[in-house]
């Protein structure tokens, strides 16, 4: 058993996407169809429904309301909030939550799992230049509207934000007594590293 099952909702997905999935993609909600994007090339078809993207300045490369749910494990943290390309300011994290919303169906799931501040696991990786707080979700969600002065053009609504060690997620665990009893340690002692966003997309 892996403490991944405490946090679990039950959502069935039937087409999931993992953006920034490198060569295993992640599946956090059982899709019997998933696909892949990351940066690097796959060579000789390693990984099935996997597609080559550079999301800091591209799109992501599906139609519009393909997915019900689309999951990044790590990922957004190396997104840069500002870039400066042709002499023209660019949000690429803004641009990356529009893209997000674009490719999920209405009452989709995007599911995020990133280090967040002031947990060293934010900063050590020299990479680490999206810096997460447990209040950066609002800016995508229809509790503020802080999001669309820059650019956001999607809602999404705020599902669950958790927090939890990483180093426990995917361990497991003889029975549910110890993991249970690891999870109330993590809370007590408020030895957190990660965050984990649960958005749905509203759309009319």
């Amino acid at each position: 058993m892996k403490l991944k099952n405490y946090y679990d909702t039950g959502f069935i997905s039937s087409k999931h996407l993992d953006i920034g999935c490198g060569f295993k993609i992640k599946n956090p909600y059982n899709a019997p169809k998933i696909f892949g994007i990351d940066i690097h090339n796959n060579d000789n078809d390693q990984i099935e429904n996997y597609k080559k993207a550079n999301l800091v300045t591209e799109g992501i490369p599906f139609p519009d309301n393909f997915f019900s749910s689309v999951s990044a494990y790590d990922f957004i943290e190396h997104i840069p909030r500002q870039l400066l390309i042709d002499k023209k300011l660019e949000f690429p994290f803004i641009n990356l939550m529009n893209e997000i919303y674009r490719v999920l169906e209405p009452n989709g799931l995007f599911f995020a799992l990133t280090p967040f501040y002031p947990s060293a696991e934010a900063f050590v990786d020299p990479t680490h230049v999206n810096f997460i707080t447990d209040s950066t979700h609002k800016y995508f969600t229809h509790q503020t509207d802080f999001g669309s002065h820059y650019g956001f053009n999607g809602n999404f609504k705020e599902k669950r934000i958790l927090k939890m060690h990483r180093k426990y997620l995917e361990k497991d665990f003889n029975n549910s007594f110890i993991m249970h009893l690891k999870w109330l340690g993590i809370r007590l002692k408020r030895k957190y590293s990660h965050l984990a966003w649960e958005l749905e997309a509203i759309k009319n």
